[in-house]
């Protein structure tokens, strides 16, 4: 087997047309002949493509490309049924915790959101039943780290369905499947595509069982990835370990420099020796990712911030070349009832730095002018 970085740009050597080495886009809707591919919404070689290389990064069987990483939530939360139990990460993406809340919850489905960086506090939940257990690693924005290899054995013990949210790390820093984990989710607008152009998600098993409902609910719900998107985030996985290893470098800076500035009061990525989460890091992944969460000290110095530097633009999303500072209370979080953000630390002093490709001192030269204003 290939090292990560080779088998990111080569994939599985497959292209799917005369050996092209870029994947071609197959932009049609229909196919005729009756052979592998009839329609687009059921399966496409371009698509098809990316989920192989999806499978082939994850170190997983099969994979499903999505047209959003909500959609990849969607699917997964439709293996669920009336009367089932999830337990799910209390610190998560806004739009994971309202699709649950505001979505799934209605068909009878319920939703504990529980802290996922301990595994007695998840082992003592386990223990009454649940179908599914759904975690990121690190969350958004306050980048707990769940220990995944206990969390995994846990769900097999009480045959619960482990799911990992990878987008942080990628597979380029931590194989979720390797450690247990039964599905891993991607957000592909993030780092896997990289580039601020496209929105994707992405599911990835090796339970093949799963992968039948997978399959299924996709052809259902008709929300696959189209041809031209696919070929995108194809695009951006044959440079995705060099932009990892660019956005951590530059992560480091960012945070070291954050924790000495004295509008900060704290400072949280799972890279710092100091962040409780980091053993057990160290002990599953190979990388720590781009992205700095800080508080400061007032409401406003926050509010100045948000209104971005020369540099790091002020806009929601993160994963993609550009540095950017969002506000998480308004903006990625604000579906979640205030007094539930701010008892998990997602304060209006909190604001979240998905750190980008440019200069590491252009980028703390741009956070000492935000910071000293």
């Amino acid at each position: 087997m290939y090292e990560f970085d080779t088998l990111a740009v080569i994939g599985d050597g497959s292209s799917g047309y005369e050996d092209a080495v870029s994947p071609p886009i197959f932009q049609t809707s229909t196919f005729g002949g009756g052979r592998e591919y009839s329609y687009t919404r059921l399966s496409n070689p371009t698509r098809a493509c990316l989920e192989r290389e999806l499978a082939l990064l994850e170190h997983g069987r099969h994979a499903f490309a999505f047209s959003s990483g909500l959609s990849a939530v969607n699917s997964v939360f439709s293996l669920l049924k009336s009367g089932d139990r999830v337990l799910i990460s209390d610190d998560l993406y806004g739009g994971t915790y309202r699709m649950a809340t505001r979505l799934f919850s209605r068909y009878g489905i319920s939703f504990e959101f529980i802290d996922t960086s301990d595994a007695q506090n998840v082992e003592n939940y386990l223990k009454t039943g649940a179908k599914m257990l759904f975690t990121e690693s690190p969350t958004n924005p306050m980048m707990k780290v769940a220990p995944l290899e206990a969390l995994a054995r846990l769900c097999k013990r009480h045959s619960t369905l482990f799911v990992v949210d990878n987008t942080f790390l990628t597979p380029c820093f931590q194989n979720p499947l390797d450690l247990g984990a039964d599905v891993v989710l991607h957000s592909a607008t993030k780092y896997l595509s990289g580039h601020h152009d496209t929105v994707a998600g992405a599911l990835v098993t090796d339970n093949d069982a799963v992968a039948e409902e997978l399959r299924v609910i996709s052809m259902t719900l008709g929300n696959a990835l189209s041809p031209f998107d696919s070929w995108l985030v194809l695009r951006g996985l044959r440079t995705l370990p060099m932009r990892m290893e660019k956005h951590q470098k530059n992560a480091f800076a960012a945070a070291e420099y954050l924790k000495t500035h004295d509008a900060v009061e704290s400072v949280v990525y799972p890279g710092l020796p100091e962040h409780r989460g980091y053993a057990v890091s160290v002990s599953q992944s190979r990388g720590f990712g781009g992205v700095v969460s800080f508080t400061v000290r007032d409401v406003k110095t926050a509010k100045r911030l948000i209104n971005g530097g020369k540099i790091i633009k002020f806009a929601e999303s993160l994963g993609g070349f550009r540095s950017l500072i969002t506000y998480p209370i308004t903006q990625t979080h604000s579906s979640i009832p205030r007094e539930i953000c701010e008892s998990i630390g997602i304060t209006d002093r909190l604001l979240r730095l998905s750190v980008g490709l440019e200069s590491e001192c252009d980028i703390v030269k741009d956070l000492k002018a935000m910071l000293d204003e």
